[in-house]
């Protein structure tokens, strides 16, 4: 190590200064700011010091990411910390750059930063494992926290440090005695060596073991990918609650370690590594520590989103949990209760009687109940819907497809009425019960009155309802309120009353001028629509050949050929080609238009573009056949697969490999791209038509017990996927 006293200021600035730093780059662009705050992070003043610390993780390692201009800093962090001039955190900086890289090609020869050729992360692991003396040298300083860092950074350098790192780090622990240090190193072992390091792992776990060390080699024995055994499950909750051992470890990845043990052996999936979660978390869910409790509901929630037997398996226990916080909810199992769906039955009389209270918990529980029992809900829902807004939120559905709608009940119905008489503008209120009375469409035909009467102050969210639950017999004067709505306020609000008449008496009248100064003003704005262009394309498609008197002004509203667009305004090209389908019923303006949208696949988030512009051109059906090749090229994507597949069954069914596409759909549903599209695409091909092999997949997707749906609103991933089994068992019934 380099005394600070003999840290060459001088010649690091200078040798700063040779590097093209703004020829560099990171995550913001040019790295001409690094040199500074490389400076500044090996001054005297600890303030700049720590805003550069903190500019650098912005800049070189953003969000785990790592640039160029990372594996150009490396070098110089490791002067710094050589010089013990904030060894820990410049230590640690480096450790992130090296995390986040990757193994380079061994065969490769450096070259300037790195090889020839090879990406950002490979230059940043390389640059690390050249700084390895200087970490290594660090697991014998006089200062734990020195070691811990070291050794934790150490344990990045991935295969092309381990050579170097493994027999260094062992010879540490050999004489270690700070428990926390010796569990970062048994941690990086393991990352470096699993199996060689399994067996110290093993005889951690035991008794004998501090208690920080006993969690570390748990967790190192699961990331060795020994067999789960009894001396663990009884370690972990001799050692409950869990999180305060792995509070000081700088693998933020572990200091959850029950919450990590779980999610690791779940991902192994079979049958034993489950039931060794099931039952870790139903002896932690029981415990008689909060803390403890708080822990296991945690897990046992992310155990629900990814195994479709845990919500059975649990909901005892979760119970007990609920059962034994009492009214407050302080572990939050009440919450967890509604992950369990129909499993959450025998929960219902505890999230009922919990409903009746006060405040946030009598919210949290009716909200659980909703998805538990929707039916025993409503009523109670009613009673209190003003103090029960996260319960309106789960009745209403916070997205389609993701939570039950509450069925119809004639006394939430009049509370909604009563809600409806009394909202404020603004606030989510209005959309919450409008979702409600929409799902419920004629059977809330008594709320028509107090739609009415609220219109005016809610022109915007009023209108779809109404169109949906107003009964033949008032249609009339519901008419007449929305069209005196088309002649006052801002241009959206008599939008949208103008296309509920359309929908609800086929009066077009006062929609069509509207539309027309929509598109006029939004074409001539220049800088983007702000989705304007869209939402009048599409109402102008919905009302058909009536609209030919737009077909000027969407014409006009199209984005000039091969010009460059963003994902917006590629949005509004797709939604004016399909009005002017639909309008003229010729395709041939549509085809360019879309074929542009579809052969523009380099930009960022461009997925859901790309899928619309699919779903569009199945629309032309066989006049889109122009559209083949370009629909073919997005064919391979899985993200793309489904709406491309049915895009060419609708222009082109003879140009498709039904055998090929059948796989590629599968392909799509199994990496949960898009399964609930790839299933519905697949009975539109015809799941009587499947190989047994794609027959066998179908099924799997339906039986397994890992989840499809992985992902999704907090709260919604159970449901879904329940929704898509359900679905897969339908096509394989079909079949």
């Amino acid at each position: 190590m380099i005394d600070a006293m003999d840290f060459d200021r001088a010649l690091f600035h200078a040798e700063l200064d040779a590097q093209p730093w703004a020829s560099y780059t990171h995550a913001y662009g040019s790295a001409e700011d690094v040199p500074g705050c490389l400076r500044a992070l090996a001054g005297d003043d600890d303030p700049a010091a720590e805003e550069a610390q903190s500019e650098l993780y912005g800049s070189i390692l953003h969000q785990g990411s790592v640039y160029e201009a990372s594996a150009m800093a490396v070098p110089f962090l490791a002067r710094i910390a050589a010089a013990g001039i904030r060894t820990v955190d410049v230590l640690l900086l480096i450790g992130g750059v090296a995390e986040g890289g990757t193994d380079p090609d061994p065969g490769a020869e450096p070259a300037g930063g790195g090889a020839a050729g090879e990406s950002d992360e490979a230059a940043c692991r390389r640059a690390v494992v050249a700084q390895l003396p200087l970490l290594l040298a660090s697991l014998e300083h006089r200062d734990r926290a020195v070691r811990q860092a070291a050794a934790w950074a150490a344990g990045w350098t991935g295969t092309a440090g381990a050579a170097l790192a493994v027999p260094a780090l062992r010879e540490r622990s050999a004489v270690e005695t700070d428990p926390l240090v010796r569990a970062e190193l048994l941690t990086s072992l393991v990352e470096l060596d699993p199996e060689g390091a399994a067996p110290a792992a093993a005889r951690a776990v035991g008794p004998d073991s501090p208690p920080e060390l006993r969690i570390a080699a748990v967790m190192a024995c699961v990331d060795a990918g020994l067999p789960w055994t009894r001396d663990q499950h009884e370690a972990v909750l001799d050692l409950l609650p869990l999180d305060r051992l792995a509070a000081d470890r700088h693998d933020h990845s572990r200091n959850e370690p029950l919450h990590a043990i779980s999610l690791a052996l779940l991902e192994r999936d079979t049958e034993a590594d489950r039931e060794a979660v099931f039952a870790l978390l139903d002896a932690a869910l029981r415990s008689d520590d909060p803390e403890a409790r708080t822990e296991a509901v945690w897990a046992a929630t992310t155990a629900c989103e990814l195994s479709r037997s845990a919500p059975a398996r649990l909901a005892p226990a979760l119970i007990s949990a609920a059962l034994a916080d009492g009214p407050d909810d302080e572990t939050g199992a009440l919450s967890a209760l509604g992950r369990l769906g129909p499993s959450g039955a025998p929960a219902a009389d505890l999230l009922a009687a919990r409903s009746a209270g006060d405040g946030d918990t009598a919210d949290r529980a009716l909200e659980a109940l909703v998805t538990v029992d929707p039916v025993r809900a409503a009523p109670l829902l009613a009673r209190d819907l003003e103090r029960r807004p996260r319960a309106l939120q789960a009745a209403s559905g916070r997205l389609a497809e993701a939570l039950p709608v509450v069925p119809f009940d004639p006394e939430l119905l009049a509370a909604v009425r009563r809600r409806l008489a009394t909202m404020e503008p603004g606030g989510t209120t209005p959309f919450r019960l409008t979702a409600l009375l929409a799902s419920w469409g004629p059977d809330a035909s008594a709320a028509v009155p107090e739609l009415l009467a609220a219109l005016p102050t809610h022109p915007r969210v009023l209108p779809k309802a109404l169109v949906a639950v107003c009964p033949p017999g008032r249609r009339a004067e519901a008419a007449d309120a929305l069209r005196a709505r088309t002649g006052t306020g801002p241009a959206e609000e008599r939008i949208e009353a103008a296309r509920a008449l359309h929908e609800l008496a086929g009066d077009d009248g006062p929609l069509l001028p509207l539309l027309a100064e929509r598109l006029a003003v939004s074409a001539g704005g220049g800088g983007g629509s702000g989705g304007a262009i869209r939402e009048a394309a599409e109402a102008a498609a919905a009302v058909g050949p009536a609209a030919s008197s737009l077909v000027p002004a969407l014409r006009a509203a199209l984005n000039s050929p091969g010009a460059e667009r963003t994902n917006p305004q590629m949005d509004d090209d797709i939604a004016l080609a399909v009005a002017l389908h639909r309008i003229t019923g010729d395709a041939a303006e549509a085809v360019p238009v879309l074929a542009g949208v579809l052969g523009d696949r380099g930009g960022l988030w461009r997925r859901w573009t790309l899928v619309r512009a699919a779903e569009a051109a199945g629309g032309l059906g066989p006049a889109g056949r122009p559209l083949v090749p370009v629909l073919k090229a997005l064919l391979d994507d899985p993200r793309q697969t489904p709406s491309v597949a049915l895009a060419l069954h609708a222009v082109a069914p003879d140009a498709l490999d039904a055998g090929h596409v059948a796989g590629l759909l599968l392909d799509a549903a199994e990496a949960s791209t898009a399964p609930f599209e790839a299933v519905d695409a697949l009975v539109v091909f015809g799941t009587d038509a499947l190989s047994d092999e794609h027959r066998a997949r179908l099924t799997a997707l339906g039986e397994r017990d890992r989840r499809v749906v992985w992902s999704g609103l907090d709260g919604t991933v159970e449901l879904t996927d329940e929704r898509l089994r359900a679905r897969v068992r339908a096509a394989v019934r079909g079949a």
